[in-house]
């Protein structure tokens, strides 16, 4: 059995969320087509931008299977949209990804590659989040079954990605920088205004939890 409280996020999402957001569910997949995209291209540039801070073992392979595994679900994506009548839109502009890399330590060498590692992970945790939510909320099967396979998938890429950061700078250490994270991106997630994106706020109806 899967649930919202395996993963560490400090606030979590209302069922509600769900039923605002598919209000418009082509705008819906659109926008996760683009993240899907996004997540895809992000592990292929930790491949190429961090060789020289002494990466682990099977370095490329793990973030190489990662980038393979966004590549499929873009298409699965896709597939759906085109069932619709639909296409990716042309642009796209993800305000809480932006919001979460303000605290990003540029130019820091392996600290900054610790924080674009957490927020990999971040992002990955709250759409595993919301795939959940939607999975029990859609109507209808196909699609329902299609959210509860991507939450197994990002749910791993989470924890790969915490993991590698705590290759890159001491266990201890990068779980300080964690909390923070974790704090920051509860933050981040409540500011966001409500709309059909996967990332979108609920405004007056969100309400903070203390849950981890």
């Amino acid at each position: 059995m899967i649930a919202t409280e395996d993963l560490p996020l400090r606030y979590h999402t209302p069922p509600e969320w769900a039923k605002v957001v598919l209000l418009d569910l082509v705008a819906l997949l659109g926008d996760h087509a683009h993240l899907e995209k996004k997540a895809a291209s992000n592990a292929l540039e930790l491949i190429n931008r961090w060789q020289g801070i002494h990466p682990p073992k099977r370095w490329v392979s793990i973030l190489a299977n990662i980038a393979r595994d966004e590549a499929v679900h873009l298409s699965q994506v896709t597939r759906i949209l085109s069932r619709l009548g639909a296409t990716i839109p042309k642009t796209h502009f993800n305000a809480y990804a932006q919001g979460l890399r303000t605290i990003v330590r540029k130019g820091q060498g392996p600290d900054e590659l610790v924080d674009r590692l957490l927020a990999a992970a971040l992002i990955e945790a709250r759409s595993c989040e919301r795939f959940l939510i939607l999975s029990k909320t859609i109507e209808d099967p196909h699609l329902a079954k299609f959210y509860r396979g991507l939450w197994a998938s990002e749910h791993g890429h989470f924890r790969v990605f915490l993991t590698l950061a705590k290759t890159v700078r001491p266990k201890d250490t990068v779980q300080i920088r964690w909390a923070e994270w974790l704090d920051h991106e509860a933050t981040v997630i409540q500011a966001q205004p409500p709309g059909s994106r996967m990332h979108s706020g609920m405004g007056q109806l969100a309400n903070p939890s203390s849950g981890f």
